[in-house]
C-alpha cells in the first residue's frame, strides 16, 4: 500500500482508515479489545485519513463497536465445529493474531494484491494463533472467486464466512452474485455481515459524503436489507445493533445532528446469517 496523502484514493485506503481507529482503541485504559497489531499496519497516513474523514467521531465509534460485536460473534460460532473461516475483503484485520483461536483452525484472508502484500510484509515477524493463509484476489471477478469457493468447500466441513465492510462497496448485482455463490457451496453454513438502516443509506448519499467517498463509493442500496439476503437463501439468526450494544458497554454514542440516541440505536448493526 503506497498511499501518500490523507485522502481516500480507492477502496483499499478504507482499510487504513478503519485500522487506525482500532489502533486508537487499543491505547484506551477501558479498551473493548486490544489490537496491538493495527499500529504496525497503518503508518501515519492511516491516522490522517481517519482524522480528515467526515463524521470521523461517529465512524471511530462505529468501527470499535462493530469490531467488538464481530469478535463475540466469531467466538460463539466457532463452538459450532467450524473448521474454516473465510474473511472476504479482509483489509487490515488482525483477528488471527489477537483472538484466542485453536491452532488447527484454518483462517483464510482474501483481498486485493496490494493489501495482501502489505500485510505479509508488516506482519512477517508475528505469529498467528491459527493456521493462516492469505489469497490475493479481486472478488468481483466471479470466475476466480467461484473457483476459490469450490476449492475451499471441497477441503472443509463447516465454513464461516466474514464480510466486514465489504458488501456496501458492491453494486446490488455484484452483491446478489456473491450472496448466491456463497449459498451454493454446501459447506458454507454461517455468514457474518453488516446491516445498514434506510436512514444510514440516505446519509451516505448526501453530496458532501458522496464527494468525500467518490473514489470508494458505497454502491449497495437494497429496498429491504434483510429481505435481499433472504431471497438468496440466507436467514438472519441474530443481529446486534451498534447503539444498543454501545449502551450495554457504557460507551457514549456520538450524536447525529438533531436526532436523539434513542432514534439511532438501530441505525447500524452486524448479523449472523445461516442457510434456510
Amino acid at each position: 500500500m503506497n498511499s501518500t496523502s490523507a485522502e481516500i484514493n480507492d477502496v483499499t485506503d478504507t482499510a487504513l482508515w478503519v485500522a487506525a481507529y482500532r489502533a486508537e482503541e487499543a491505547l484506551r485504559k477501558d479498551a473493548l479489545f486490544k489490537d496491538t497489531f493495527a499500529s504496525l499496519l497503518i503508518g501515519d497516513i492511516g491516522h490522517l485519513i481517519a482524522a480528515r474523514t467526515q463524521g470521523s467521531r461517529y465512524t471511530a465509534w462505529s468501527v470499535v463497536i462493530r469490531t467488538y460485536i464481530i469478535d463475540k460473534f466469531i467466538m460463539d460460532i466457532l463452538e459450532k465445529n467450524i473448521d474454516t473461516v473465510i474473511n472476504l475483503g479482509a483489509g487490515l484485520d488482525t483477528r488471527p493474531y489477537r483472538l484466542d483461536l485453536h491452532k488447527d483452525l484454518r483462517w483464510i484472508e482474501v483481498d486485493f494484491p496490494k493489501i495482501i502484500d502489505h500485510k505479509n510484509e508488516k506482519l512477517k515477524n508475528e505469529n498467528p494463533k491459527c493456521s493462516l493463509e492469505r489469497i490475493a484476489m479481486n472478488l468481483s471477478i466471479a470466475t476466480e472467486r467461484d473457483h476459490f469457493f469450490n476449492k475451499i468447500s471441497s477441503e472443509s466441513k463447516n465454513v464461516l464466512v466474514l464480510t466486514e465492510g465489504v458488501v456496501p462497496y458492491l453494486s446490488n448485482d455484484d452483491a446478489r452474485s456473491l450472496t448466491d455463490s456463497l449459498f451454493q457451496r454446501e459447506n458454507f453454513q454461517y455468514w457474518i455481515t453488516e446491516y445498514y438502516s434506510p436512514e444510514i443509506l440516505k446519509f451516505l448519499r448526501t453530496p458532501k459524503r458522496l464527494k468525500q467517498m467518490e473514489n470508494a463509493p458505497f454502491l449497495f442500496y437494497p429496498k429491504d436489507w434483510f429481505g435481499f439476503f433472504r431471497e438468496s437463501g440466507w436467514d438472519t439468526v441474530e443481529t446486534k445493533y451498534f447503539g444498543e450494544e454501545s449502551e450495554k458497554l457504557g460507551r457514549t454514542q456520538p450524536s447525529q445532528g438533531n436526532l436523539s440516541n434513542a432514534e439511532v440505536r438501530r441505525y447500524l448493526g452486524y448479523s449472523i446469517m445461516k442457510k434456510n
